[in-house]
């Protein structure tokens, strides 16, 4: 798949939570990427060298443009932040391995900043699936959104919506099942949602969420750990991932 360098032109940004920022960029990665995979963007402040890796949230073909979903995380984030419409940025992308779209009756989990990644996901199973979401507090980022692709449970850390506490949580207590499950977030909940479907005998694909440095594999800020037919192997979140089969992924 080929990789993609160039101006992306800012065609709207809004704010859809706190700190939680939603921009689409006019694109021609937009022609290449498939869900679960992302880009990165960079800086137009000099002494921020390393692009920022955000995930794909949406593709639309048909305006030739992507979405990103970002929470603000430090003064890259900040600086995409202030952009306006018709403003640039410098993209590379699409990176990394998408989602593979498999089963009759998926579970499409998400957490935190890796609940818009799941999205684009939800929309290409192009079947009715169970959505589990994970939010910090009330404020449901693109919650409306995924009503369009499936049954949405949610769980709060803070019970103000939904189930209170995890992902897990609520697969449980709502006894939720499904054939093949695929989730993203923090490596608490991916780790959990593994032993989770190791239990239930599901497949079940994660998204890892990683520091990344050069986003294609050259240097070794995103290195992860797998096991491979019983033999440890090491890999690049960013070039190998950031989708792998959960069973494959050691947790440290």
């Amino acid at each position: 798949m080929a990789k993609i360098q160039e101006m992306a032109t800012v065609l709207e940004q809004t704010i859809l939570a706190e700190s939680v920022y939603s921009m689409w960029l006019a694109t021609n990665v937009a022609k290449e990427a498939a869900a679960g995979q992302f880009v990165s963007l960079y800086c137009g402040e000099g002494s921020r060298l390393l692009p920022r890796p955000i995930s794909i949230c949406q593709i639309d073909t048909d305006r030739n443009a992507i979405r990103l979903v970002y929470r603000l995380a430090g003064k890259g984030t900040k600086e995409f932040s202030k952009l306006q419409t018709d403003e640039q940025v410098r993209i590379l992308g699409p990176l990394g391995n998408g989602f593979p779209l498999e089963g009759q009756h998926p579970i499409v989990i998400g957490g935190g900043i890796g609940v818009p990644p799941m999205l684009e996901l939800a929309k290409q199973l192009k079947q009715d699936s169970t959505i589990v979401l994970g939010y910090r507090d009330d404020q449901l980022f693109l919650k409306e959104q995924f009503e369009s692709y499936g049954q949405v449970e949610i769980a709060t850390d803070d019970g103000s919506v939904g189930l209170p506490g995890t992902v897990v949580d609520v697969l449980r207590q709502k006894n939720v099942t499904g054939d093949v499950i695929y989730a993203c977030g923090p490596k608490p909940m991916l780790a959990a949602v593994k032993k989770f479907a190791e239990e239930k005998g599901i497949k079940c694909y994660i998204s890892m969420e990683e520091r990344m440095a050069c986003g294609i594999g050259a240097c070794l800020v995103c290195a992860c750990k797998l096991e491979r037919e019983g033999k440890p192997v090491s890999a690049h979140v960013c070039k190998d991932g950031p989708v792998f089969s959960a069973k494959e992924v050691v947790w440290e």
